[in-house]
């Protein structure tokens, strides 16, 4: 499969030898659907599939909807819902609920469009606010009245609202994140749409190329959408864990920044590195579901309190198991409170037994923590940080993480 340069002057989708009838999503298809997409998703048996049905365009399509929908199908991880229609109260019901608990606010209720009316599918309490989240569901905008009303709606159309029912004020860091969710579930549900809709168009021999044509032009548009809401959601997540977690700068992003520096430092690939960014973004996610009180106290904890911090990374592991397409980076997070020499928690794992990537993510929110203010201290400088480091590599910390996080401190 030819594959573009990116930063010679060439153009995106120049001419191949696979081109079709002069059609550019065939072109994406025949030279860069992995970069277009995702990268390395597109297998060799696509790319030889692509080429060797030139002349029959009809099956070379099906071959290609056949691909998409083997990737992103419920089953597979760039999907976050993956739920039979029969489960669905309780699944909307178990979000409303999550979406109390991040938000601590008074109660959440869940529309779904049905037949151009809004049917409750969710709720903590009993449902209200109909109207306001009919005005959200139409306009695709958050309505602001007695209840807040946020639109569940993507590029292609509006599937329902989330309202929330709340005395105060909701934060904005909350709001986005609320935002961010409802926007990526309105696509992966559109998604799953188009790809039952493909699946029927594939299934009937009297479809024609240019059916298949349109509805594969519809499922790359809202793949390449749903990619973008997926880091949109996850970048909104780590905002809101910093917001409670009492952080005056974004020290989730700033670790996953640092974690990525040491990744190229060490020389690992694109995809680990990318998976480890995401873990460095969502290593403290835990706290989501914690009271903000327990973050913003300059006095000494309570037991209790101490003991719930100490196990938000088991509640960020769980949150993390339930949406699919972060799978991948959920032993990175699990793992990360072991230490080097074997003392640590939750297994006591030692050395290289340690996913590699737990090790530079525990440095990187280490370094990153210590080196910010918090509301009880202030920040220390960097160069006593790498010191401190330092002299507790082999027992805390991977020496290999240490030293690149040495060099692109300096």
């Amino acid at each position: 499969m030819k594959k573009q340069e990116k930063n010679n002057g060439v153009s995106l989708f120049s001419q191949s030898e696979y081109l079709i009838d002069q059609d550019p999503i065939e072109e994406i298809f025949a030279l860069n659907l992995g970069d277009f997409i995702a990268e390395n998703l597109i297998s060799e048996d696509l790319a030889r599939k692509i080429g060797t049905n030139v002349k029959d365009k009809k099956a070379g399509l099906i071959n290609q909807l056949k691909e998409l929908i083997s990737i992103y199908s419920l089953q597979n991880t760039l999907c976050v819902l993956s739920f039979n229609p029969s489960e669905q109260q309780a699944i909307y019901t178990s979000i409303a609920h999550s979406v109390v608990q991040m938000l601590e606010i008074k109660a959440c209720h869940i529309y779904l469009d049905k037949n151009n009316d809004l049917e409750l599918v969710g709720t903590t309490s009993n449902g209200c606010g109909i109207e306001t989240a009919k005005k959200a569901f139409l306009t695709r905008e958050t309505v602001f009245e007695d209840f807040i009303a946020v639109p569940m709606h993507c590029n292609v159309k509006s599937v329902g609202a989330i309202l929330l029912e709340t005395e105060n004020a909701v934060n904005e860091e909350y709001l986005q994140l609320v935002e961010s969710m409802a926007v990526l579930f309105a696509t992966s549900m559109t998604l799953q749409k188009t790809i039952d809709e493909a699946n029927h168009l594939i299934e009937d021999e009297s479809s024609s190329a240019s059916d298949l044509q349109h509805i594969r032009a519809e499922l790359t548009a809202i793949i390449g959408d749903l990619c973008d809401y997926q880091q949109s959601f996850v970048e909104h997540l780590a905002n809101a864990v910093d917001t409670k977690g009492g952080y005056k700068v974004s020290h989730s992003q700033n670790t996953a920044n640092l974690a990525r520096q040491i990744c190229r430092q060490i020389g690992l690939n694109e995809k680990t590195t990318d998976l480890i960014y995401y873990a460095g973004l969502l290593q403290n996610i835990g706290k989501i579901a914690l009271s903000q009180e327990l973050f913003t106290s300059s006095g000494k904890l309570s037991p209790e309190d101490f003991q719930k911090i100490q196990e938000h990374s088991n509640l960020g592991v769980h949150l993390l198991m339930n949406i699919n397409f972060l799978s991948e980076v959920v032993p990175y997070i699990a793992y990360q409170k072991e230490r080097f020499d074997g003392s640590g928690t939750p297994e006591g794992l030692k050395g290289q037994s340690i996913p590699f990537g737990s090790r530079i993510i525990a440095a990187a929110d280490a370094y990153s923590a210590i080196t910010s203010d918090r509301p009880y201290r202030k920040a220390m400088e960097a160069d006593k940080a790498i010191e401190i480091m330092q002299s507790e590599a082999g027992i805390k910390w991977d020496p290999v993480v240490i030293q690149a996080l040495t060099e692109i401190t300096k």
